[in-house]
């Protein structure tokens, strides 16, 4: 068969980026032009639209399967990995590209994570950024409304630029144009996931985290482009939801050993950040309003999300009803509390609905694979042999 020159060129090119782990794409944007300023940030979500109008790269920071020496001195053992290696690569000296980091409200160790930032590195800016959990339009806007305007105005500080209506509507623009492409190869997916292997799809997600909005739309755009002039022979897998790694990312490998046990993954919560609004900001009216009334009203359901009144698991039978997903893995990282203490009752609500499921744990430097393949093998098979009785 021909080689896709077109898609081999973006593969070689996320996988670059995935393994750039000393910010080498951050450091070579900055120096472009002197003065540039570069904010890291945590998984899940960030208004990054604030700071491109800043002229601020944000670059996510999701961990890395990294030996750890000194980050286990900051941490205990019995949390989960990403912290301890976020610490590692900061004081080893791989994320000094980085003019300070923004820690959204994910739990307890991301909000030690950003104290002891700050304690480190006293010169550098460091947000804690306290997402809402109340969600009723009076007093959840008022108060992310005030949450966005503080931190546009730190970032107008920092970067010296005023941010402007105009300038936060073509952010805005430019990033529902972001979700919108990422969301069609997620449909995509959906509709032919032999097509689009779940493996170019996550780094694909991850090259988002270094580059430039505008260059990584366009990326975007050439990967369906090269991707609809690929003939690839599709397999009879099972169709799978995949959740629980919305923070700490699975390795790589993880990843290739689902795929190639015989399950295909038609939806999951990978880089959650690029796609965790599911609706367009408006481009129209007050910006900052605008954000805020979109996150309240189309913000995705995670184990982070405050829930009220609606009942723990809907949201992941509507995704898997809608992906015509055949079954469930819930893939949490290892001592991730708000994907673990929800695990019980979301996996009560799929298996309410007859959908079958099976689960385990991981962590970024997990490196031995094959009891993995043989437990999701092992569920595939049974899914073809059973799932539908």
């Amino acid at each position: 068969m021909k080689k896709n020159k077109a898609l081999e060129k973006i593969q070689q090119r996320c996988q670059a980026l995935y393994e750039d782990l000393n910010l080498a794409t951050v450091r070579a944007w900055k120096a472009e032009a002197p003065g540039r300023k570069a904010i890291g940030f945590m998984p899940v979500y960030i208004p990054r639209e604030i700071l491109h109008a800043a002229g601020i790269l944000p670059v996510g920071l999701m961990g890395a399967d990294i030996e750890i020496i000194r980050g286990d001195a900051y941490f205990q053992s019995y949390i989960c990995h990403i912290p301890r290696s976020t610490i590692e690569m900061a004081v080893n000296g791989s994320l000094d590209a980085l003019d300070g980091v923004i820690f959204p409200s994910i739990c307890d160790v991301i909000r030690n994570l950003s104290g002891m930032w700050k304690m480190m590195f006293p010169d550098k800016y460091s947000k804690y950024l306290d997402l809402p959990q109340n969600f009723t339009p009076g007093l959840a806007g008022e108060y992310y409304i005030a949450e966005l305007r503080t931190l546009a105005a730190d970032m107008e500080r920092l970067s010296g630029h005023r941010i402007t209506d105009d300038a936060l509507r073509e952010s805005i623009r430019l990033y529902n144009r972001n979700r919108e492409l990422v969301l069609e190869l997620y449909d995509l997916r959906a509709e032919k996931p032999w097509q689009v292997r779940t493996v170019e799809l996550y780094l694909l997600l991850r090259a988002g985290n270094l580059l430039p909005v505008e260059e990584h739309n366009a990326m975007l755009e050439a990967y369906r482009e090269a991707i609809e002039g690929e003939e690839r022979q599709a397999l009879d897998n099972s169709r799978i939801v995949l959740t629980g790694a919305f923070c700490e990312q699975p390795p790589l490998g993880l990843i290739h050993t689902i795929e190639r046990s015989g399950c295909y993954i038609v939806d999951d919560d990978f880089v959650l950040g690029s796609r965790f609004l599911t609706a367009p900001i408006p481009e129209e009216g007050d910006p900052v309003a605008n954000i805020a009334q979109t996150f309240l009203d189309h913000a995705m359901e995670t184990p982070f999300v405050y829930i009220a009144e609606k009942e723990k698991g809907e949201a992941l039978v509507r995704q898997c009803r809608r992906r015509r997903g055949e079954g469930v893995i819930f893939s949490a990282a290892s001592f991730c509390d708000p994907a673990l203490l929800d695990q019980p009752m979301v996996s009560a609500a799929v298996e309410r609905e007859g959908i079958p499921y099976t689960e385990f744990k991981y962590a970024e430097n997990t490196g031995q694979f094959q009891v993995i393949k043989e437990q999701t093998g092992t569920f595939s098979d049974s899914i073809k042999l059973w799932g539908n009785e």
